[in-house]
């Protein structure tokens, strides 16, 4: 079963309107399996929030990011990034990790 658009801007704390519908269709489309692990996006929003982290949509990336705050304290951090590894890992996500941050996009799934 595939998340709807509307539901997973609403749920990453989006406002429902026309541009956002734009960013998160491109999103969706460029995201390689997106159907076959669309509904597991909010385990992980919910796992990560308890570490200071969050999915978001790119502005610079037609991918969807997932992201900590490099404010949170190191232990944070690295819960946020073990999350983050076994979710991945679980659903067979690739992930593309951003240079000196705590941030992935998601790419797609193997």
């Amino acid at each position: 079963m595939r998340i709807t658009p509307e539901a997973l801007l609403t749920q990453f704390g989006y406002p429902v309107n026309e541009h956002t519908m734009a960013q998160i269709n491109k999103s969706i489309e460029n995201t390689k399996g997106f159907d076959h692990f669309s509904k597991h996006l909010l385990t992980l929003q919910d796992a990560v929030a308890h570490h200071g982290g969050m999915i978001t949509l790119s502005n610079s990336h037609d991918y969807f990011k997932i992201k900590c705050e490099e404010t949170n304290s190191s232990e944070n951090i690295e819960a946020f990034t073990q999350s983050v590894a076994h979710w991945a890992d679980k659903y067979k996500i690739i992930l593309q990790k951003v240079a000196n941050k705590h941030t992935y996009y998601i790419i797609g799934q193997h």
